[in-house]
């Protein structure tokens, strides 16, 4: 029997061969339509009950089986796993297209939605029928038979690009690798990352040190390697992903997935893709985005431009550098950070042991949200380096199950996201709660010393355990609201309000002990992280802001066909905020993951967004005490608990008391 098909409880990972996922996909999509048959054949007058509440239930278990196979192919994917994700990606694409222009399912959502003001809902359960009737308006149920052909069409062939635009840059990213025989080229580098690089070349049978484009290889090597040449090598590598003359390019993709989002929108009658999608949004208009990031950038720019200056003069003034290039400039950030702050990312390592920080994030989950968290070994995993946990109430009630997935591996893509295999919904009086992970990549443990982690993928660690809480305390009734179904700007607001916890003394004194001698980090070390948690401030907001800036000019472009060259056309949307001269073999967009396979495009200013809502959302903490528990019960009620059933803005509000405003983060981050 398939494993896919029986019930199960947790992911029955280890008894799925690859031949199970095709017939276990195909079967769900036929019970799945199963199911709505019986919603449209019934004969009885539509309802919320028989009609809203039943389809919200509809395609449980093929959801399941593609949300087991979809992680995999993320997190432990091969040629086999790809090659089935392009063959089912287009049937479920055609399956979504078969609900949202059905036409008699429609008629019947349609009068349960004429009649909402007659009837007496909640507030999730008006969500939930609005939610629903705009799933179908926004998908094409208003459209005639040809434009709802066209759509399909559209539908599934941006389906395969995604895919095949991800595929690529995997393939790239597993392509290139800096191999090093002369150990005077290693200058610079800490013991640590010589370490893991001559493990790898061992593991690849090669003498020397190995560096590749993951980010535990990559950004160490940029951040600490004296030699300028290499550096160059690696970051030109890194920046022409999928930009080379070889059968991993994705400039036609590019060309090809926004000509036809456009066209999409189009046919449903928006002006652009960003129109249609930000409709759905916090934000509502293109408008409003740019006026918002166009705030942001002239509070930033002319700080940005100071800090470009000051860190090109050092440059000079060390090395005799006379134009400080992309490849330049973690080199001599980090340098000058360690001068101005007496800060080294190599002196906080020792301090960040994964094991530690993990227990860490666990201890300030209990003492905000009262969860406890038991690592378990009888849950399935897809790999033997994932861990899982039970995750408990004070009383001991089931809250949640937790994968983690921590080290880089070669069928995994880079970065690090959460995700979910079991949403939370109440049916039949049970509350059935959810199984969460999240998925880095981490620097992996030598024979000599374990994960050590640098800051900054501690606060990874935070950011994507705050989107876990996110699924985690869900408590909704409709699984389709629930946990991190919210709208995408709202979505980054739990996430990273959590890297606060990462610069404040009373949450590092519970997990930042040194991993040979227990020590804890000392008070100096703590300020100076607190000190330089501005450094180069403006940089990092023009560099967040451009890659927003990009994405919305690729989706709100009203001729999308005109444009010829991606990289002319990226060169052009980069110019407001470009610091560092172009490098021409290079190009962002053929590897913008964010907004060309996942689900970013027209939203990734949503980081922005977010960053304003949880500069605001922890200065409440921190007027109160970063434990309080009448805050974090605030928080927990009114944003964590609640997912979509309520405009976020409302619940925003109902958290703080007021509306957020960017004065918080202009603050934190030194700009005012």
């Amino acid at each position: 029997m398939n494993p896919l098909l029986q019930d199960f409880n947790t992911a029955p990972f280890s008894k799925i061969a690859y031949n199970d996922y095709k017939p276990a996909i195909k079967k769900g999509i036929e019970i799945a339509k199963k199911e709505i048959e019986r919603i449209v054949l019934n004969s009885d007058t539509p309802t919320f009950e028989n009609t809203t509440v039943a389809l919200d239930f509809t395609g449980e278990k093929l959801n399941r089986i593609s949300s087991i196979f979809f992680n995999v192919n993320a997190a432990e994917t091969s040629d086999e796993i790809q090659k089935i994700a392009k063959e089912i990606s287009p049937w479920l694409s055609e399956f979504k297209n078969d609900i949202t222009l059905n036409e008699a399912l429609f008629s019947r959502v349609k009068s349960v939605y004429d009649l909402k003001n007659e009837l007496t809902l909640t507030p999730e359960q008006q969500t939930l029928l609005e939610k629903q009737y705009k799933g179908f308006a926004r998908n094409g149920a208003n459209l005639n038979d040809t434009d709802q052909t066209e759509l399909r069409k559209i539908d599934a062939e941006l389906s395969k690009l995604a895919l095949q635009f991800g595929e690529n840059v995997l393939a790239e990213t597993n392509a290139f690798e800096l191999h090093i025989t002369n150990q005077n080229q290693l200058a610079g580098l800490p013991e640590s990352v010589k370490e893991a690089a001559h493990l790898l070349a061992t593991q690849k049978e090669k003498d020397g040190w190995v560096f590749t484009l993951d980010y535990p290889s990559y950004i160490p090597f940029m951040t600490y390697a004296d030699n300028r040449e290499l550096r160059k090598k690696l970051a030109i590598a890194a920046g022409k992903k999928s930009f080379q003359n070889n059968k991993f390019n994705n400039e036609q993709i590019v060309l090809d997935i926004v000509k036809l989002r456009h066209q999409r929108a189009h046919l449903l009658g928006y002006k652009t893709h960003a129109h249609f999608v930000l409709e759905e949004r916090m934000a509502e208009t293109p408008e409003k985005v740019l006026s918002f990031s166009k705030e942001l950038l002239e509070k930033a720019k002319p700080a940005a431009k100071k800090e470009f200056e000051n860190l090109e003069e050092y440059a000079k003034k060390l090395d005799g550098i006379d134009q400080l290039q992309k490849w330049d400039s973690a080199y001599y950030s980090e340098k000058l950070k360690k001068e101005l702050f007496s800060l080294d990312q190599e002196l906080l390592k020792p301090y960040f042991q994964l094991e530690r920080v993990i227990e860490g994030v666990f201890t300030i989950a209990n003492k905000l949200y009262d969860l406890q968290f038991e690592e378990v070994f009888n849950i399935d995993t897809y790999h033997e380096e994932v861990k899982t946990y039970n995750v408990t109430d004070t009383a001991g009630s089931s809250i949640a199950i937790f994968y983690a997935d921590f080290h880089p591996r070669k069928g995994k893509r880079n970065g690090a996201w959460m995700t979910s295999y079991k949403p939370q919904q109440i049916k039949n009086n049970n509350n059935e709660r959810p199984h969460i992970s999240i998925v880095c990549n981490f620097t992996k443990p030598t024979q000599t010393t374990p994960s050590l982690l640098t800051f900054n993928e501690v606060t990874t660690l935070f950011h994507e355990f705050g989107h876990a809480l996110h699924g985690m305390l869900a408590n909704t009734t409709y699984n389709s609201l629930s946990g991190t179904s919210v709208s995408w700007d709202f979505v980054e607001l739990p996430s990273q309000v959590l890297e606060n916890w990462c610069f404040e003394k009373e949450a590092l004194e519970l997990f930042a002990k040194h991993y040979k001698t227990g020590k804890t980090i000392p008070m100096e070390y703590i300020n100076k992280i607190k000190e330089s948690a501005s450094f180069h401030e403006g940089m990092q907001t023009l560099r967040q802001l451009s890659f927003g800036l990009l994405d919305m000019a690729w989706h709100g472009s009203e001729l999308p066909e005109a444009i010829q060259s991606v990289k002319d056309f990226e060169t052009k949307a980069f110019l407001e905020t470009q610091l560092f001269p172009d490098v021409v073999e290079n190009c962002m967009s053929t590897a913008f993951s964010h907004i060309f396979q996942g689900g970013y495009s027209a939203g990734y200013y949503s980081y922005k967004w977010a960053e304003v809502l949880d500069a605001d959302a922890f200065e409440y903490f921190l007027e109160k005490g970063i434990f309080n528990k009448e805050v974090a019960n605030k928080f927990k009620e009114h944003v964590l608990s609640k997912g979509g059933t309520e405009k976020p803005m409302e619940l925003y509000k109902r958290f703080r008391g007021k509306a957020p405003k960017p004065d918080a983060l202009l603050k934190r981050a030194g700009l005012i």
